[in-house]
């Protein structure tokens, strides 16, 4: 007689295993703090959070980008009044700044931002970004930094905003003021990921609102934000800071993605 087969695991059991490993590793950061975020190996004594192999990967951009939308373009691409897949799009902001493209390490670590244990991960991220690109945005001469928020469902699931988070970081080294609480997400949209352009205009419009409209008035906003492919979600957060009285709105995003 053959023995009974062991019954299945539920659906949640593998998620509670990811969950689990996710924890296990940000409290080994906490114990180890001399392991590189990027790589998992130890670093030298002179080196923090990252190692110079991944500070390389995650701060060097090899691309041309375009300076409206930031996407990646060809080393002759006509750029003055966009790119192609800018060109014909109407954006609430005015211009976008990114680290670098969405591959390779930068995606990998935007990735594990994602979950709950990824908080350190994106503070360390931050401080990195802000040292890399702090000439290119404070030439932007933004007044205050605002992340785009996370509907509180979806930040209640995940235990933090990783655009917080970066915003932080990019403000303490500007010497700027944060202000998450300004811009507000009213509607719980479903994920952008697997949608057309279209349907990702229609998807986050009418999705934010701004909290602080006397205190946005004349004022010129750095909207910070992971990753930006459409850049739907950021033209619809910059409307709202917009429609408040914000004089301008530059985003800058860690990634961008050509979708």
């Amino acid at each position: 007689m053959n023995a009974p087969s062991s019954p299945p695991s539920p659906p949640w059991f593998g998620r509670l295993r990811i969950v689990g490993r996710e924890l296990v590793q940000g409290f080994l950061h906490l114990l180890y703090p001399g392991m590189c975020w990027g790589c998992q190996r130890s670093l030298p004594p002179d080196q923090t959070y990252f190692c110079s192999s991944c500070r390389t990967a995650l701060t060097t951009d090899p691309h041309a980008t375009c300076p409206r939308c930031a996407g990646t373009v060809g080393p002759f691409a006509l750029v003055e009044n966009g790119c192609t897949s800018c060109r014909d799009s109407s954006y609430h902001f005015q211009q976008v700044v990114r680290l670098g493209p969405y591959d390779g390490l930068l995606r990998e670590v935007i990735l594990r931002m994602k979950h709950s244990s990824g908080e350190g991960l994106a503070e360390a991220l931050g401080e990195l970004w802000a040292e890399q690109a702090e000439s290119r945005l404070r030439e932007l001469r933004a007044d205050v930094v605002v992340p785009v928020p996370l509907h509180w469902r979806r930040r209640w699931t995940r235990g933090y905003n990783q655009s917080e988070s970066l915003a932080h970081a990019l403000a303490a080294h500007l010497k700027l003021p944060c202000q998450p609480s300004w811009l507000h997400r009213v509607r719980n949209t479903p994920q952008q990921t697997s949608q057309s352009p279209a349907a990702r205009r229609q998807n986050v419009r009418g999705a934010f609102a701004c909290r602080a409209a006397s205190a946005v008035r004349g004022l010129t906003i750095l909207l910070v934000d992971d990753v930006l492919t459409t850049g739907s979600t950021a033209s619809e957060a910059a409307r709202a800071l917009r429609e408040a009285g914000a004089v301008a709105v530059f985003v800058a995003v860690l990634a961008r993605s050509q979708g």
